[in-house]
């Protein structure tokens, strides 16, 4: 999550956001809580963190598909591995 998508999301009225500055539709601007935001930002950095780890979608669907073939569990592994590195919510 980016800085302008933690805005938006924890401040509905805002609708336009130019540099640090935020505006609501009557282009007044808006205060917002900077420290929530980073908190928001932080909270939301492991979905980032592991999207760029994890295999594409068709390669894991090819790793499952082989995993029941053989009787192996080389996907839920890998997946564990990413999500015990990158923990939700740290």
């Amino acid at each position: 999550m980016n800085k302008h998508e933690a805005i938006l999301k924890l401040n509905p009225n805002i609708v336009t956001i130019r540099g640090e500055v935020a505006y609501d539709k009557d282009e007044n601007e808006v205060t917002y809580d900077k420290d929530a935001v980073e908190a928001l930002i932080a909270s939301e950095a492991y979905k980032d963190l592991r999207a760029s780890e994890y295999p594409s979608i068709q390669d894991q669907l090819d790793m499952q598909y082989w995993d029941k073939i053989n009787g192996t569990n080389h996907w839920e592994t890998l997946i564990s591995q990413v999500k015990t590195k990158y923990p939700k919510g740290q």
